[in-house]
Protein backbone atom coordinates (compact mmCIF):
# COMPACT_ATOMS: atom_id res chain seq x y z
CA UNK A 1 0.00 0.00 0.00
CA UNK A 2 1.34 3.61 -1.02
CA UNK A 3 1.50 6.27 1.11
CA UNK A 4 -1.18 8.30 -0.24
CA UNK A 5 -3.55 5.04 0.05
CA UNK A 6 -2.73 4.82 3.61
CA UNK A 7 -3.77 8.06 4.42
CA UNK A 8 -6.77 7.60 2.37
CA UNK A 9 -7.51 4.82 4.51
CA UNK A 10 -6.96 6.63 7.17
CA UNK A 11 -9.15 9.33 6.63
CA UNK A 12 -11.73 6.79 5.75
CA UNK A 13 -11.70 5.27 9.41
CA UNK A 14 -11.52 8.68 11.26
CA UNK A 15 -13.90 9.87 13.35
CA UNK A 16 -14.61 13.60 11.43
CA UNK A 17 -17.61 14.75 13.96
CA UNK A 18 -16.86 14.22 17.63
CA UNK A 19 -20.31 13.35 19.26
CA UNK A 20 -20.47 13.65 22.89
CA UNK A 21 -23.61 13.19 25.34
CA UNK A 22 -25.01 15.43 28.49
CA UNK A 23 -25.61 14.07 31.84
CA UNK A 24 -29.11 13.13 32.49
CA UNK A 25 -29.03 12.06 36.04
CA UNK A 26 -26.44 10.85 39.35
CA UNK A 27 -27.32 8.34 41.46
CA UNK A 28 -25.38 6.67 44.10
CA UNK A 29 -21.65 6.12 42.14
CA UNK A 30 -23.53 5.92 38.92
CA UNK A 31 -23.69 8.59 36.45
CA UNK A 32 -26.05 8.19 33.93
CA UNK A 33 -25.80 10.18 30.36
CA UNK A 34 -27.37 10.42 27.02
CA UNK A 35 -24.10 9.51 24.99
CA UNK A 36 -21.79 9.78 23.74
CA UNK A 37 -21.51 6.08 21.72
CA UNK A 38 -19.19 4.25 23.72
CA UNK A 39 -18.35 0.70 25.01
CA UNK A 40 -17.75 -1.29 28.34
CA UNK A 41 -14.47 0.11 29.27
CA UNK A 42 -14.28 2.70 27.47
CA UNK A 43 -12.97 5.66 29.71
CA UNK A 44 -15.22 9.28 29.22
CA UNK A 45 -14.58 12.36 30.38
CA UNK A 46 -16.99 14.51 32.43
CA UNK A 47 -16.76 18.04 31.33
CA UNK A 48 -17.72 19.18 34.82
CA UNK A 49 -17.13 23.19 34.57
CA UNK A 50 -14.41 25.97 32.26
CA UNK A 51 -12.13 26.01 35.10
CA UNK A 52 -12.39 22.50 36.56
CA UNK A 53 -10.30 19.83 35.20
CA UNK A 54 -11.96 16.75 33.18
CA UNK A 55 -13.52 14.37 35.42
CA UNK A 56 -12.34 10.56 34.33
CA UNK A 57 -14.87 7.79 34.19
CA UNK A 58 -15.05 4.49 32.76
CA UNK A 59 -18.46 2.72 30.95
CA UNK A 60 -19.79 -0.11 33.03
CA UNK A 61 -23.69 -0.47 31.14
CA UNK A 62 -26.22 1.10 29.34
CA UNK A 63 -29.77 0.98 30.25
CA UNK A 64 -32.81 2.26 28.61
CA UNK A 65 -30.50 3.91 25.57
CA UNK A 66 -28.29 5.56 28.49
CA UNK A 67 -24.62 5.19 29.19
CA UNK A 68 -24.04 4.10 32.46
CA UNK A 69 -20.34 5.49 33.35
CA UNK A 70 -18.20 5.11 37.61
CA UNK A 71 -16.28 7.70 38.18
CA UNK A 72 -12.30 7.64 38.94
CA UNK A 73 -13.29 9.39 41.63
CA UNK A 74 -16.12 11.15 43.94
CA UNK A 75 -19.25 12.13 42.04
CA UNK A 76 -19.15 15.71 44.16
CA UNK A 77 -19.56 18.38 41.46
CA UNK A 78 -21.07 16.59 38.60
CA UNK A 79 -24.33 18.51 37.34
CA UNK A 80 -27.21 17.73 35.22
CA UNK A 81 -26.20 18.77 31.59
CA UNK A 82 -22.32 18.50 31.92
CA UNK A 83 -20.88 17.41 28.82
CA UNK A 84 -19.96 14.17 28.54
CA UNK A 85 -16.92 12.88 25.82
CA UNK A 86 -15.64 9.48 24.62
CA UNK A 87 -11.71 8.85 24.22
CA UNK A 88 -12.63 6.14 22.04
CA UNK A 89 -9.91 3.84 24.17
CA UNK A 90 -9.59 1.52 27.24
CA UNK A 91 -6.87 2.02 30.06
CA UNK A 92 -3.68 1.43 29.11
CA UNK A 93 -0.86 1.36 31.55
CA UNK A 94 3.15 1.43 31.05
CA UNK A 95 5.37 -1.33 31.45
CA UNK A 96 9.01 -2.11 31.74
CA UNK A 97 12.07 -2.63 34.40
CA UNK A 98 11.69 0.90 35.39
CA UNK A 99 8.51 -0.28 37.34
CA UNK A 100 10.35 -2.48 39.65
CA UNK A 101 10.47 -0.75 42.90
CA UNK A 102 7.87 1.67 42.28
CA UNK A 103 4.25 1.84 43.84
CA UNK A 104 1.60 2.43 41.81
CA UNK A 105 -2.42 2.85 41.68
CA UNK A 106 -5.28 1.29 39.82
CA UNK A 107 -4.47 3.62 36.67
CA UNK A 108 -0.86 2.75 36.64
CA UNK A 109 0.06 5.75 37.58
CA UNK A 110 3.13 6.48 40.36
CA UNK A 111 2.33 7.42 44.26
CA UNK A 112 5.10 6.78 45.74
CA UNK A 113 6.26 10.45 45.33
CA UNK A 114 9.48 9.81 42.98
CA UNK A 115 8.20 10.80 39.42
CA UNK A 116 7.18 9.14 36.32
CA UNK A 117 8.83 6.37 35.83
CA UNK A 118 9.20 6.55 32.38
CA UNK A 119 8.55 2.87 31.65
CA UNK A 120 8.70 2.56 27.32
CA UNK A 121 5.56 -0.26 26.76
CA UNK A 122 2.53 0.65 26.26
CA UNK A 123 -0.35 -2.32 27.64
CA UNK A 124 -3.84 -2.49 27.93
CA UNK A 125 -5.30 -3.55 31.00
CA UNK A 126 -7.71 -6.18 29.58
CA UNK A 127 -5.53 -8.10 27.89
CA UNK A 128 -6.86 -11.24 24.98
CA UNK A 129 -6.95 -14.55 27.37
CA UNK A 130 -4.11 -17.77 26.72
CA UNK A 131 -5.25 -20.37 25.03
CA UNK A 132 -5.78 -23.81 26.34
CA UNK A 133 -3.37 -24.84 24.48
CA UNK A 134 -0.45 -22.06 24.41
CA UNK A 135 0.03 -23.45 28.18
CA UNK A 136 2.87 -25.04 29.04
CA UNK A 137 2.59 -28.41 31.62
CA UNK A 138 3.82 -27.12 35.18
CA UNK A 139 6.67 -29.64 36.37
CA UNK A 140 9.16 -27.34 38.15
CA UNK A 141 8.54 -25.95 41.98
CA UNK A 142 8.26 -22.54 42.88
CA UNK A 143 10.48 -21.90 46.45
CA UNK A 144 8.84 -19.84 48.24
CA UNK A 145 10.98 -20.25 51.55
CA UNK A 146 8.05 -21.15 53.82
CA UNK A 147 8.64 -24.54 55.21
CA UNK A 148 5.12 -25.89 55.93
CA UNK A 149 4.14 -24.51 52.11
CA UNK A 150 7.20 -25.96 50.26
CA UNK A 151 6.67 -29.69 51.98
CA UNK A 152 3.33 -29.75 52.43
CA UNK A 153 1.36 -27.61 49.57
CA UNK A 154 4.42 -27.47 47.01
CA UNK A 155 3.56 -24.87 44.49
CA UNK A 156 4.48 -25.53 40.93
CA UNK A 157 5.66 -22.46 38.85
CA UNK A 158 3.17 -21.36 37.08
CA UNK A 159 0.22 -22.64 39.53
CA UNK A 160 -2.58 -20.57 40.88
CA UNK A 161 -2.81 -21.01 44.74
CA UNK A 162 -5.90 -19.34 46.95
CA UNK A 163 -4.62 -18.23 50.30
CA UNK A 164 -8.10 -18.50 52.51
CA UNK A 165 -8.40 -17.29 55.50
CA UNK A 166 -10.46 -14.59 57.82
CA UNK A 167 -9.14 -11.62 59.50
CA UNK A 168 -6.24 -11.59 61.59
CA UNK A 169 -4.93 -14.67 61.31
CA UNK A 170 -1.37 -13.75 59.54
CA UNK A 171 -2.24 -13.43 55.09
CA UNK A 172 -0.25 -10.56 54.91
CA UNK A 173 2.48 -11.69 56.79
CA UNK A 174 2.82 -14.63 54.75
CA UNK A 175 2.63 -12.71 51.74
CA UNK A 176 5.54 -11.02 52.76
CA UNK A 177 7.38 -13.77 53.90
CA UNK A 178 6.74 -14.96 50.44
CA UNK A 179 7.43 -11.89 48.50
CA UNK A 180 10.91 -11.85 50.13
CA UNK A 181 11.92 -15.63 49.69
CA UNK A 182 10.95 -16.85 46.68
CA UNK A 183 13.01 -17.58 43.28
CA UNK A 184 10.82 -15.79 41.34
CA UNK A 185 12.72 -13.11 39.33
CA UNK A 186 9.88 -10.49 40.06
CA UNK A 187 7.20 -9.80 42.32
CA UNK A 188 3.75 -7.94 41.02
CA UNK A 189 1.83 -7.41 44.54
CA UNK A 190 -1.82 -6.15 44.32
CA UNK A 191 -3.09 -4.74 47.48
CA UNK A 192 -6.41 -4.06 46.75
CA UNK A 193 -9.49 -2.82 49.64
CA UNK A 194 -6.64 -2.68 51.92
CA UNK A 195 -6.72 0.36 55.31
CA UNK A 196 -4.38 3.03 53.98
CA UNK A 197 -2.33 2.37 56.98
CA UNK A 198 -1.84 -1.15 56.46
CA UNK A 199 -0.05 -0.49 52.83
CA UNK A 200 2.50 1.74 54.49
CA UNK A 201 3.15 -1.13 57.27
CA UNK A 202 3.19 -3.52 54.58
CA UNK A 203 5.55 -2.25 52.55
CA UNK A 204 8.04 -1.21 55.15
CA UNK A 205 7.93 -4.11 57.67
CA UNK A 206 6.70 -7.08 55.78
CA UNK A 207 7.89 -6.68 51.84
CA UNK A 208 11.38 -4.07 53.44
CA UNK A 209 13.51 -2.73 50.86
CA UNK A 210 15.25 -5.57 49.43
CA UNK A 211 11.76 -7.10 48.85
CA UNK A 212 10.58 -3.57 46.74
CA UNK A 213 13.66 -3.43 44.86
CA UNK A 214 12.78 -6.53 42.71
CA UNK A 215 8.53 -5.80 42.92
CA UNK A 216 6.14 -3.40 41.68
CA UNK A 217 3.29 -2.97 44.04
CA UNK A 218 -0.15 -2.04 42.82
CA UNK A 219 -2.36 0.09 45.46
CA UNK A 220 -6.14 0.74 45.61
CA UNK A 221 -7.18 1.29 49.06
CA UNK A 222 -10.64 0.42 50.88
CA UNK A 223 -11.55 4.29 50.11
CA UNK A 224 -10.97 4.42 46.76
CA UNK A 225 -14.52 4.07 43.97
CA UNK A 226 -14.88 0.51 43.02
CA UNK A 227 -14.03 0.63 39.58
CA UNK A 228 -10.46 1.52 40.49
CA UNK A 229 -10.41 -1.47 43.38
CA UNK A 230 -11.44 -3.80 40.57
CA UNK A 231 -8.82 -2.41 37.76
CA UNK A 232 -5.74 -2.80 39.99
CA UNK A 233 -6.35 -6.09 40.27
CA UNK A 234 -6.30 -5.71 36.16
CA UNK A 235 -3.35 -3.74 36.02
CA UNK A 236 -1.57 -6.01 38.77
CA UNK A 237 -2.08 -8.82 35.90
CA UNK A 238 -1.12 -6.33 32.96
CA UNK A 239 1.95 -5.87 35.07
CA UNK A 240 2.87 -9.38 35.37
CA UNK A 241 1.63 -10.19 31.75
CA UNK A 242 4.34 -7.73 30.31
CA UNK A 243 7.64 -9.36 32.30
CA UNK A 244 6.32 -13.03 31.67
CA UNK A 245 6.53 -11.98 27.80
CA UNK A 246 9.87 -11.28 28.33
CA UNK A 247 11.08 -14.47 29.58
CA UNK A 248 10.44 -13.86 33.29
CA UNK A 249 9.69 -16.06 36.11
CA UNK A 250 6.46 -13.96 38.12
CA UNK A 251 5.14 -14.43 41.37
CA UNK A 252 1.71 -12.18 41.12
CA UNK A 253 0.12 -11.89 44.76
CA UNK A 254 -3.36 -10.15 44.90
CA UNK A 255 -4.69 -9.33 48.18
CA UNK A 256 -7.86 -9.88 48.58
CA UNK A 257 -9.16 -11.33 45.75
CA UNK A 258 -12.27 -11.19 47.88
CA UNK A 259 -12.28 -7.73 48.06
CA UNK A 260 -11.97 -6.84 43.94
CA UNK A 261 -15.12 -9.21 44.38
CA UNK A 262 -16.95 -6.87 46.64
CA UNK A 263 -16.27 -4.02 44.58
CA UNK A 264 -17.22 -5.70 41.17
CA UNK A 265 -20.77 -6.12 43.46
CA UNK A 266 -20.45 -2.34 44.01
CA UNK A 267 -20.28 -1.82 39.95
CA UNK A 268 -22.76 -4.27 39.14
CA UNK A 269 -25.79 -3.49 41.60
CA UNK A 270 -25.32 0.06 40.73
CA UNK A 271 -25.41 -1.00 37.15
CA UNK A 272 -28.89 -2.23 37.78
CA UNK A 273 -27.25 -6.04 37.81
CA UNK A 274 -29.66 -8.24 40.01
CA UNK A 275 -28.31 -9.80 43.20
CA UNK A 276 -27.78 -13.76 42.83
CA UNK A 277 -26.23 -15.32 45.83
CA UNK A 278 -25.89 -13.43 49.46
CA UNK A 279 -26.03 -10.07 47.18
CA UNK A 280 -23.67 -10.93 44.55
CA UNK A 281 -24.71 -10.35 41.08
CA UNK A 282 -22.98 -12.64 38.36
CA UNK A 283 -19.98 -10.44 37.25
CA UNK A 284 -18.50 -10.87 40.53
CA UNK A 285 -18.11 -14.72 39.98
CA UNK A 286 -17.78 -14.09 36.41
CA UNK A 287 -14.68 -11.94 37.23
CA UNK A 288 -12.77 -14.10 39.31
CA UNK A 289 -11.99 -16.77 36.43
CA UNK A 290 -11.38 -13.93 34.44
CA UNK A 291 -8.49 -12.67 36.76
CA UNK A 292 -7.27 -16.26 37.97
CA UNK A 293 -6.86 -17.89 34.17
CA UNK A 294 -4.17 -15.17 33.59
CA UNK A 295 -1.66 -16.75 35.41
CA UNK A 296 0.17 -19.63 33.85
CA UNK A 297 3.59 -20.65 31.94
CA UNK A 298 3.56 -19.27 28.31
CA UNK A 299 5.60 -17.40 25.82
CA UNK A 300 8.70 -18.11 27.21
CA UNK A 301 7.53 -16.94 30.74
CA UNK A 302 5.85 -17.74 33.95
CA UNK A 303 3.34 -16.11 36.39
CA UNK A 304 2.75 -18.25 39.80
CA UNK A 305 -0.57 -16.55 41.13
CA UNK A 306 -1.20 -16.61 45.25
CA UNK A 307 -4.80 -14.98 45.27
CA UNK A 308 -5.64 -14.07 49.52
CA UNK A 309 -9.65 -15.03 49.95
CA UNK A 310 -10.97 -13.49 52.64
CA UNK A 311 -13.41 -15.45 54.58
CA UNK A 312 -16.18 -13.69 55.83
CA UNK A 313 -16.97 -15.24 59.47
CA UNK A 314 -14.38 -17.74 58.91
CA UNK A 315 -16.77 -19.82 56.66
CA UNK A 316 -15.05 -21.46 53.58
CA UNK A 317 -17.89 -22.05 51.98
CA UNK A 318 -19.19 -18.94 51.23
CA UNK A 319 -20.06 -17.80 47.90
CA UNK A 320 -16.77 -15.81 46.62
CA UNK A 321 -14.47 -18.62 48.68
CA UNK A 322 -16.18 -21.58 46.97
CA UNK A 323 -16.32 -19.86 43.47
CA UNK A 324 -12.37 -19.16 43.69
CA UNK A 325 -11.87 -22.89 44.85
CA UNK A 326 -13.21 -24.42 41.91
CA UNK A 327 -10.58 -22.42 39.97
CA UNK A 328 -7.97 -22.78 42.10
CA UNK A 329 -5.16 -25.31 41.56
CA UNK A 330 -5.01 -25.54 45.04
CA UNK A 331 -6.18 -23.87 48.70
CA UNK A 332 -4.04 -22.79 51.63
CA UNK A 333 -5.96 -22.58 54.93
CA UNK A 334 -4.66 -20.52 57.75
CA UNK A 335 -6.14 -21.97 60.72
CA UNK A 336 -7.72 -18.88 63.60
CA UNK A 337 -6.80 -22.02 66.08
CA UNK A 338 -3.38 -22.51 65.15
CA UNK A 339 -3.06 -18.19 65.10
CA UNK A 340 -4.44 -18.12 68.41
CA UNK A 341 -2.00 -20.90 70.05
CA UNK A 342 0.97 -18.80 68.41
CA UNK A 343 1.75 -21.22 66.04
CA UNK A 344 3.21 -18.79 62.43
CA UNK A 345 2.31 -19.30 60.08
CA UNK A 346 -1.07 -20.54 61.32
CA UNK A 347 -1.14 -22.94 57.82
CA UNK A 348 -3.02 -25.96 58.62
CA UNK A 349 -1.48 -28.52 56.23
CA UNK A 350 -4.64 -31.21 56.58
CA UNK A 351 -6.80 -28.49 55.35
CA UNK A 352 -4.65 -27.24 52.70
CA UNK A 353 -4.10 -29.34 49.28
CA UNK A 354 -1.99 -28.15 46.04
CA UNK A 355 -3.07 -29.97 43.26
CA UNK A 356 0.11 -29.94 41.41
CA UNK A 357 2.20 -31.45 44.28
CA UNK A 358 2.88 -34.74 43.44
CA UNK A 359 3.96 -32.89 39.96
CA UNK A 360 7.13 -31.00 41.88
CA UNK A 361 7.80 -32.81 44.23
CA UNK A 362 10.65 -36.39 43.45
CA UNK A 363 9.17 -39.57 44.79
CA UNK A 364 10.92 -39.93 47.82
CA UNK A 365 9.99 -36.35 49.25
CA UNK A 366 6.24 -37.16 47.83
CA UNK A 367 6.13 -40.42 49.49
CA UNK A 368 7.71 -38.79 52.79
CA UNK A 369 4.92 -35.86 52.37
CA UNK A 370 1.98 -38.32 52.16
CA UNK A 371 3.33 -40.86 55.51
CA UNK A 372 3.30 -37.76 57.54
CA UNK A 373 -0.40 -36.09 56.21
CA UNK A 374 -2.13 -39.90 57.03
CA UNK A 375 -0.60 -40.18 60.28
CA UNK A 376 -1.02 -36.19 61.06
CA UNK A 377 -4.66 -36.92 59.65
CA UNK A 378 -5.10 -40.14 62.12
CA UNK A 379 -4.16 -38.10 64.79
CA UNK A 380 -6.72 -35.22 64.11
CA UNK A 381 -9.64 -37.50 64.28
CA UNK A 382 -8.25 -38.47 67.87
CA UNK A 383 -8.19 -35.07 69.35
CA UNK A 384 -11.44 -35.44 71.23
CA UNK A 385 -10.11 -38.22 72.90
CA UNK A 386 -6.68 -37.44 73.39
CA UNK A 387 -7.91 -33.91 75.22
CA UNK A 388 -10.02 -35.64 77.73
CA UNK A 389 -7.45 -38.54 78.05
CA UNK A 390 -9.54 -41.30 76.88
CA UNK A 391 -7.21 -42.08 74.16
CA UNK A 392 -5.56 -45.59 74.74
CA UNK A 393 -2.03 -45.80 73.20
CA UNK A 394 -1.88 -48.83 71.44
CA UNK A 395 -5.40 -48.34 69.67
CA UNK A 396 -3.91 -46.90 66.38
CA UNK A 397 -0.08 -47.55 65.52
CA UNK A 398 -0.55 -43.76 63.45
CA UNK A 399 -1.60 -42.19 66.29
CA UNK A 400 0.78 -43.20 68.59
CA UNK A 401 3.40 -42.74 65.61
CA UNK A 402 2.09 -38.66 65.03
CA UNK A 403 1.79 -38.32 69.46
CA UNK A 404 6.02 -39.47 69.49
CA UNK A 405 6.49 -36.74 66.78
CA UNK A 406 4.32 -34.30 67.51
CA UNK A 407 6.77 -31.45 69.16
CA UNK A 408 9.29 -32.04 66.41
CA UNK A 409 6.82 -31.93 63.13
CA UNK A 410 5.52 -28.60 65.30
CA UNK A 411 8.87 -26.90 65.64
CA UNK A 412 9.26 -28.04 61.71
CA UNK A 413 6.12 -25.74 60.69
CA UNK A 414 6.49 -22.97 62.69
CA UNK A 415 8.74 -20.55 61.23
CA UNK A 416 10.11 -16.93 62.22
CA UNK A 417 8.87 -14.27 59.48
CA UNK A 418 11.96 -13.25 58.64
CA UNK A 419 13.52 -16.60 57.81
CA UNK A 420 13.57 -18.51 54.61
CA UNK A 421 14.40 -22.25 54.29
CA UNK A 422 16.18 -23.33 50.90
CA UNK A 423 14.77 -26.23 49.05
CA UNK A 424 17.13 -28.69 49.85
CA UNK A 425 16.71 -27.86 53.69
CA UNK A 426 13.29 -28.16 53.82
CA UNK A 427 13.59 -31.67 52.09
CA UNK A 428 15.98 -33.23 53.89
CA UNK A 429 14.46 -31.84 57.29
CA UNK A 430 11.04 -33.06 55.75
CA UNK A 431 12.62 -37.01 54.96
CA UNK A 432 13.79 -36.74 59.02
CA UNK A 433 10.49 -36.44 60.21
CA UNK A 434 9.27 -38.82 58.29
CA UNK A 435 12.26 -41.39 59.03
CA UNK A 436 11.21 -40.48 62.94
CA UNK A 437 7.69 -41.15 62.11
CA UNK A 438 8.77 -44.93 60.96
CA UNK A 439 11.23 -45.15 63.47
CA UNK A 440 9.03 -44.24 66.85
CA UNK A 441 8.12 -46.69 69.12
CA UNK A 442 4.33 -48.30 68.82
CA UNK A 443 2.85 -49.50 71.71
CA UNK A 444 1.82 -53.37 71.38
CA UNK A 445 -2.35 -52.96 71.25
Amino acid sequence: MTRRELLIERLRRADLVKLRGRVTRSLGQVVEASGPPAFVGEICRIHQGRHEAPLPAEVVGFAEGRVLLMPWSTTAGVRPGAEVEGTGEALSIRTGDELLGRVIDGRGLPIDGRGDPGAPDLRPVRSARLGALERTPLREPLVTGVRSLDAFVTCCIGQRLGIFAGGGVGKSVLLGMIARSSTADVNVLALVGERGREVGDFLHHELGADGLARSVVVVATSDEPPVLRVQAARVACAVAESFRDRGKRVLLLLDSLTRVAMAQREIGLGAGEPPTTRGYPPSSFALLPELIERAGVARGGSITGFYTILLEGDDIDAPVSDAARAVLDGHVVLSRDLAMANHFPALDVLESISRLRDDCQDPEMNAACRGLVEVLAARRAMDDLISIGAYKAGSDARVDRALAIQEQVSLFLKQDRREASAWEETRAELLRLANLCQEARVVPA
